[in-house]
Order: C-alpha cells, then structure tokens, then sequence
C-alpha cells in the first residue's frame, strides 16, 4: 500500500526515524569516544618519549663533564710528550758529550804533546 505524498507519517514511521537516528548518533558518539581514545593514547606515548627540562640538563653536565675529561686526558698527554722529548733531547745530549768529550780531550792531550815534544 502506497500512500499519497500529502499524507502524514504514522507514529511507528517517526518512531523508526527517531530510533534509527538516535541509533546513527550513538554510533558516531561511539567512534568519536574511540577517535578521541586513541588520540589521547598516542599522545600519551608521545609523552612518555620526551625529555623534560631537568633530565635535558643533566645530560648536557655529563655532556660537559666528560668533554672537561677528554680536555684533561688530552692535556696530560701533551704535558707527558713534551717531557718525554725533553727527556729524549737531554739523553741525546749526555750520549753526544759522553762520546765526543774523550775525544776532544785526546785530541787536546795530543797537539799539547806535539807541542811539547817540537819545542827548544
């Protein structure tokens, strides 16, 4: 049975329209709950993930102290090659005089000798 346009919905027609609405926005409240969940989820783990203030700071003084360690330690090595090649031209000096003050005596022994032995 068909019903003329000009002719007004039964009540069980607007029943069914509102019931089906109401059915259409419990839905879309259900999904937007659930949107709404998982966003704050997410954002939840974003939290989780950053670094606050206090934490940020602490890293950069340890960043800090182990670049002033790396300094030092470099420092210290430098300190110990230049001394080491102190000690190294000092060595070289003592060998070099060690070798060559005998023979500049022998050699001073032998012209005072010729001298010597030449004269009146």
């Amino acid at each position: 049975m068909t019903q003329p346009p000009s002719a007004e919905p039964t009540l069980w027609e607007l029943h069914r329209t509102l019931q089906l609405l109401r059915e259409d926005q419990s839905d879309g409240i259900k999904q937007l709950r659930d949107d709404l969940r998982g966003d704050l989820a997410a954002m939840s783990a974003r939290f989780e993930e950053t670094v606050t203030k206090e934490v940020y700071q602490a890293d950069q003084r340890l960043v800090a102290q182990r670049l002033r360690a790396l300094e030092d330690g470099h420092k210290a090595a430098v300190q110990a090659r230049d001394t080491d090649r102190q000690h190294a031209s000092a060595t070289r000096k003592w060998v070099v005089s060690a070798f060559v003050a005998p023979l500049l005596l022998m050699l001073v022994q032998l012209w005072l000798t010729s001298r010597q032995g030449g004269g009146p």
